[in-house]
């Protein structure tokens, strides 16, 4: 069991975010277009340049490879990069097997879209495929921009039931941008919003 902890945490545009999240806790940020929650995930997956740190329990990200930090701390990015056209080449070969094909069908896939082609897939599918490509490596945290966008309802309660057993079963810490009121009520937890350039903690 993982926390997760930015410690003011300071992307551009934004104030110093200090925020701590428990061991399977999930915490939902909102916010107008363009204030800057997509930049604050971005920050906490070390992939864009800004201040402050961030732990993993009682690591730093500081003391990590970028690489090893990415694993640990899974980002689930509002549109995901392809970079092979086969949908199994994105996939890690340990994920291979029972495991992985679970996880395909909770998402609405059968086991051969993995030798189906990239182009082939719609907004829909890629977006439930990136939730399936992240979570297969097992990271401690999930960072989730805008995670079910651009789904229909039914996909949506997939993702949904997906994300809530996988932070269950890895007491992995979620936070997740979403700008869903319902999806953040129906699912609960703490609530976070971006106003005039800093985050502030919404009434329940």
């Amino acid at each position: 069991m993982t926390s997760l902890r930015l410690d003011a945490v300071c992307p551009r545009v934004l104030a110093p975010v200090s925020l701590a999240l428990d061991p399977g806790e999930r915490v939902f940020i909102s916010g107008p277009s363009g204030s800057g929650k997509s930049l604050l995930l971005r920050a906490v997956a070390d992939l864009d340049p800004h201040t402050g740190e961030v732990w993993l329990g009682a690591e730093a990200r500081s003391a990590m490879t970028p690489s090893r930090w990415r694993r640990r701390v899974g980002l689930l990015p509002a549109e995901a990069f392809w970079w092979a056209d086969g949908v199994g080449e994105h996939f890690p070969q340990a994920a291979a097997g029972a495991g992985l094909h679970g996880l395909l069908a909770d998402l609405g896939f059968e086991p051969d879209v993995c030798g189906w082609s990239v182009s082939r897939l719609s907004t829909g599918e890629r977006q439930r495929l990136a939730l399936a490509r992240l979570l297969a490596q097992d990271p401690e945290a999930l960072l989730l921009d805008e995670a079910t966008a651009n789904l229909d309802p039914s996909n949506r309660t997939r993702v949904e039931l997906v994300v809530e057993a996988y932070r269950a079963g890895h007491a992995a810490a979620v936070l997740w941008v979403s700008h869903d009121p319902e999806q953040r009520e129906r699912l609960g937890g703490r609530q976070f919003g971006i106003r005039d350039g800093r985050l502030e903690a919404l009434r329940p």
